[in-house]
């Protein structure tokens, strides 16, 4: 996948589909509008996608926004879904204040050659925002491409939005977040060394420092799976802080992997959250730790087991 980033200066050589948005999550809504994207593929078009960075919301509120994927994240997963090129239009006070038409006509039609453009329905871009579905629809004719607008998917009445998802992570009901975007939430990362402290009571985790970019769930224990190496374990992990243990604030994500003990260090590690078994605490003693860690390792493999 070709990454565009940090220029408006970009020209692509065949014609295109192009899905614009934030796509914050790839929820069940964005898959539809990807897959719109994708088909075109079949026609000979480059599959295009068209995003903001930084996004709009944090442009304008001028400070970090946590959302459901990294950039790093939304990197990969496009380039697993297959898609040709990816635009991270830079987002400043020349661009944000573009006019919406010219928007269209210069950058969609004129650099990516947009035969396809595909949107949902709350698309917003261009000056003050003003840019949205209708535009789309009605410049699509005498500029000689098509829109798609997405309709939005519901969820037992809801609309899905990533509005809607990040509030059920604050939450911590990560079967809903499932349900919602079709796999489980993800964090993912390189494996650091932490302070050994599981190895030293016979039960070694995996520590993942998240960027500062991504949400994170209340802090606490979750069964959890992890992919190493292209491979799926089942797990358990921790969100948090370890009170216990250190005096230190710095978020981590530490992840016990049943039946695994190799050593991984260094390694890109994807923790997928399941479901939440408990806060996290501050125990009394480090025994009182042990004990608990036992415990949670035990009701996991139970968890798996039904």
């Amino acid at each position: 996948m070709r990454i565009i980033q940090g220029t408006t200066d970009f020209k692509l050589e065949n014609r295109s589909a192009v899905a614009i948005g934030k796509f914050d999550g790839m929820h069940l809504g964005h898959q539809k509008l990807l897959n719109k994207v994708l088909e075109q593929k079949d026609l000979g078009l480059l599959s295009v996608i068209f995003t903001f960075d930084p996004a709009p919301e944090a442009f304008f509120r001028g400070r970090l926004l946590q959302g459901l994927m990294t950039k790093e994240e939304k990197r990969l997963a496009f380039d697993k879904l297959g898609i040709d090129v990816l635009i991270e239009f830079p987002m400043n006070m020349e661009t944000a204040a573009t006019e919406p038409e010219r928007f269209v006509t210069e950058y969609l039609i004129g650099k990516l050659g947009a035969a396809v453009i595909v949107a949902g329905t709350d698309i917003s871009f261009g000056n003050k925002g003003a840019g949205d579905a209708e535009l789309l629809k009605r410049m699509a004719k005498p500029n000689g491409y098509h829109a798609e607008i997405i309709d939005k998917v519901t969820f037992e009445g809801q609309e899905i939005s990533s509005t809607l998802i990040r509030d059920t992570v604050r939450r911590g009901d990560m079967e809903s977040v499932t349900l919602l975007m079709g796999e489980p939430y993800q964090i993912s990362g390189i494996i650091s060394h932490g302070r050994r402290f599981g190895r030293t009571l016979g039960m070694p985790t995996a520590n993942l420092i998240p960027s500062e970019e991504k949400l994170l769930p209340p802090s606490g224990v979750y069964y959890s799976y992890a992919w190493l190496e292209g491979v799926k374990y089942k797990a358990i992990s921790n969100i948090g802080c370890k009170p216990t243990v250190t005096d230190d604030k710095i978020m981590g994500v530490e992840t016990y992997v049943y039946d695994f003990d190799d050593a991984i260090y260094g390694k890109e590690l994807t923790v997928e959250l399941l479901s939440f078994k408990r806060p996290e605490m501050k125990f009394t003693s480090v025994e009182a730790l042990k004990a608990q860690m036992q415990k949670d390792i035990s009701e996991g493999r139970r968890y798996f087991e039904n």
